[in-house]
């Protein structure tokens, strides 16, 4: 990858997309190009509109609408670009002007949720020869799959909640006494592949079940039904490649039922975060330790955010994998790592090299003979 004359890297920024969650990238896109140290990087933002269209952002015009991200509309249509796998010098175009834009050396992409963090874009780049921050194609398709990722994590021996899965095409055989049966009431009724607790919904009975179903499954075709667990929401922040680091433990404590979309990243006022969380220290280690087991079986790399329940008996169960956690104000995986003296320009500058560090990796190795 070519540097910039200033000797500085190219960052492109990743924001918006097609998923449920647009708003909250949006809210991520503007800390990172706030916060991202401007002596070593120069940056590019590309916007994804809710039709999947990319474009080229001038920054003074995003940050106008920084206090409101509602507002800002990801349709310019004068600025659409054309992108050209397989040449380094011209990875993208724009449309209207033929014009190149400047070599990019890294993606920081905060699409987050479906169509951003499922393995599609991670692909995308794969393709444009380009380095990007957060987990390869296989990791992101698994842990965006919660499903695939609970049957990855049983068979490397980490406890995961109990749950079954369900398909749509089973809806006329689903028997919700056999369920009950098995899992217990309440139950928690998610998609299997969304991801910041969209179409989540709490059951306690079988109306709330019938409902909780069509709502899932309005978002996808495989929905997992989940034991409810009683116990402490601790999540850990993991960094890095074939060595990661975790962070300490962070525990979260909630104004809601549970810990819902818009408590996660929407609502500062419904979400405490208590870091470090208040645990014994060897319990706090193997909380760690789980992290660290889960993050390598599953394929992850350069950065996730590992949620776990910890039960009143002490059984640790890990509940999901996020491999583009959120970088809003109140988001838990930046926390945790300030918490560890690593601040957040620090952060972005340890994940692109993270990213670089795995792309000079691969290159590597597809240039062995």
């Amino acid at each position: 990858m070519e540097q910039l004359v200033n000797g500085k890297k190219r960052v492109a920024v990743l924001f918006g997309g097609q998923s449920t969650e647009h708003e909250v990238s949006l809210l991520s896109s503007i800390n990172i190009i706030q916060e991202i140290d401007r002596q070593k990087y120069d940056l590019t933002l590309i916007g994804v509109d809710k039709q999947g269209r990319w474009m080229l952002f001038d920054e003074h015009n995003y940050l106008i609408n920084a206090d409101n991200p509602a507002a800002i509309c990801l349709a310019p249509k004068s600025h659409f670009l054309a992108m050209v796998p397989g040449y380094n010098q011209t990875q993208f175009i724009n449309v209207s002007t033929g014009k190149e834009l400047p070599a990019i050396d890294v993606v920081f992409s905060v699409l987050h949720g479906a169509c951003g963090e499922d393995g599609s874009v991670q692909g995308l780049l794969r393709v444009l020869n380009i380095p990007f921050v957060g987990p390869d194609v296989l990791g992101s398709a698994i842990c965006m799959d919660k499903d695939m990722t609970k049957r990855v994590l049983r068979d490397a021996g980490v406890l995961v909640t109990p749950s079954i899965t369900l398909l749509r095409n089973d809806l006329t055989v689903i028997d919700f006494d056999s369920i009950v049966a098995l899992l217990g009431l309440p139950l928690f009724i998610k998609p299997a592949n969304q991801g910041s607790s969209v179409g989540l919904s709490k059951v306690t009975g079988r109306t709330d079940f019938d409902q909780a179903l069509m709502l899932a499954f309005k978002h996808n075709p495989k929905v997992l039904v989940e034991q409810a667990i009683t116990g402490r929401e601790i999540e850990t922040a993991v960094l890095g490649n074939s060595d990661p680091e975790v962070s300490v433990c962070g525990e979260i404590f909630t104004n809601k039922e549970f810990y819902a979309y818009n408590t996660k990243y929407l609502k500062d006022s419904q979400a405490r975060l208590i870091i470090p969380a208040q645990l014994d220290p060897s319990l706090a280690e193997k909380i760690r330790r789980t992290a660290r087991q889960a993050y390598l079986a599953l394929n992850c790399s350069v950065m996730a955010r590992i949620d776990f329940f910890l039960t009143d008996d002490g059984r640790i169960l890990l509940n999901e994998v996020n491999t583009l956690p959120g970088f809003t104000s109140i988001s838990m995986y930046p926390k945790l790592w300030k918490s560890c003296n690593l601040d957040y320009p620090a952060l972005m500058d340890r994940l692109i090299m993270l990213a670089m560090e795995r792309y000079a990796h691969k290159t590597e190795q597809n240039q062995l003979p």
